[in-house]
């Protein structure tokens, strides 16, 4: 699949001695595995190259997939190729210096909103990243050298932007990409126990969200997390995100939409809209947001936008209902 843009991808990173890989804000799973997976693979196949992935807020969570690049200069992204993965629009990219790369590179999977990359690899049908990262490297597998360290970040990514391979993307390709990982060598007891063991303070948070979530009359659940419980809770902003999953499993509710006070001082909220069957993207790309039909995320300002917001989604479920069988 795409052959020709993998092959014009992989000579132009044999041209270059300097590679400088760059994320979207705020990154999950998905983003850190993709990011930190091909920088691997490129250190490895070519240890003669400079490859470097700067964040200026390196995540803090993923730590057990390793670290971040120190900052370089500016000057030394002017001689480089750029490669932008996991990230729709360039307005997302964490590090601005992207812009000085002498040539660049997108790869992603989110459904596009604004061109951009001098070569642009996109698969919105694509289960994750990842997934992409994986197929390059097995599509060049001759050509291309793979860790298992590499493995475990993919591998990393690939689990938690499809919820375990439970989502509507998974397909057999997935399937064979993450056999192929494991097939290098990935400790999932240790990967796992990163993911999923929680601390006391998050499932006391869990306990305290659950007894708040609300439904709209057709079937929308929400939760609103304000900075004041965050902090009660001792939470980062991504672990008080993750309280979207916390309404995956209500019965009747295709829809489910977290809402996460970010503390800035414009007063955003950040929304993380799911669904089941039913396609949210368009409402996301309302309110300054976007990304996948059946995982998004926006940006809310004031009770007013939520409001509006919830009116939109509740009237896609309701129109939904009165036309689709089989929903649960």
């Amino acid at each position: 699949m795409n052959h020709a843009i993998k092959l014009q991808i992989l000579e132009k990173i044999e041209a270059y001695d300097r590679i400088m890989l760059f994320r979207h804000i705020r990154p999950d799973g998905d983003c850190v595995g993709a990011t930190r997976g091909l920088r691997e693979i490129l250190r490895q196949t070519w240890p003669g190259k400079t490859v470097l992935l700067v964040d200026p807020n390196p995540p803090a969570s993923f730590a057990f997939l390793g670290t971040d690049d120190a900052p370089v200069p500016e000057a030394d992204y002017a001689d480089a190729l750029g490669i932008v993965l996991d990230t729709a629009s360039t307005d997302r990219i964490a590090n601005p210096n992207y812009a000085h790369c002498r040539e660049l590179i997108k790869l992603d999977h989110h459904i596009p909103l604004t061109p951009y990359g001098d070569i642009a690899w996109v698969e919105e049908e694509r289960a994750s990243c990842c997934e992409m990262v994986v197929d390059f490297w097995q599509t060049f597998r001759d050509r291309l050298k793979i860790s298992p360290h590499a493995a475990a970040c993919l591998y990393t990514g690939m689990v938690t932007d499809t919820g375990r391979f439970r989502y509507h993307e998974v397909n057999g390709e997935t399937m064979r990409c993450a056999a192929a990982l494991l097939d290098v060598g990935v400790d999932t007891d240790n990967l796992f126990a990163q993911l999923y063991l929680e601390s006391y303070d998050v499932l006391r948070f869990k306990a305290h969200v659950l007894g708040r979530i609300q439904v709209t009359e057709h079937g929308v659940a929400h939760l609103f997390i304000d900075r004041a419980t965050q902090a009660q809770f001792g939470l980062s902003l991504e672990q008080a995100s993750a309280c979207v999953s916390y309404m995956d499993g209500i019965r009747g509710c295709i829809c489910w939409i977290a809402f996460i006070e970010n503390g800035d001082a414009e007063g955003s909220v950040r929304v993380r809209l799911r669904s089941r069957f039913a396609p949210v993207n368009s409402v996301a790309e309302h309110y300054r947001g976007g990304g996948h039909a059946f995982a998004c995320g926006a940006t809310v300002y004031g009770q007013d936008e939520i409001d509006a917001l919830l009116a939109e989604a509740d009237a896609l479920v309701r129109d939904y209902k009165a036309t689709h069988d089989g929903w649960l």
